[in-house]
């Protein structure tokens, strides 16, 4: 069993990576998976994981619920909105698909937002 989560953690880190760059796609969810799937197949990966450079900031306020600090919060809007704004303009076509795109910004967004800030100057 220690070896299928420790696959579907790998799975969950991809997806959750994929999720960074594309829209609609979940980032946190996954790698809050990975976390709990490292956690009962390899807990020195799930160390990784949680100190890792580009990832490890992004969950680490989710998992150990400190929140998220004012510089995770404005990269995350910032790369979600350029990503969406770029599908917007140029890939989506379909009036209706464009303004659910934006309302699912807009709902992500306002879940950010309303997250606890952690005010330190650690990420």
């Amino acid at each position: 069993m220690k070896r299928l989560f420790f696959v579907l953690a790998w799975l969950c880190v991809a997806l959750g990576f994929l999720g960074v760059f594309l829209p609609l796609l979940p980032t946190t969810p996954f790698l809050l998976l990975a976390l709990f799937l490292f956690a009962r197949s390899s807990p020195r990966w799930r160390i990784a994981l949680m100190k890792h450079r580009l990832l490890g900031p992004y969950i680490r306020g989710y998992a150990s619920n400190e929140g998220l600090s004012v510089r995770t919060k404005a990269t995350t809007l910032a790369v979600m909105w350029a990503a969406m704004l770029f599908s917007v303009v140029f890939i989506v076509r379909t009036p209706w698909l464009r303004i659910l795109l934006l309302a699912i910004a807009v709902g992500v967004s306002v879940h950010i937002l309303l997250k606890k800030t952690r005010r330190s100057g650690r990420s």
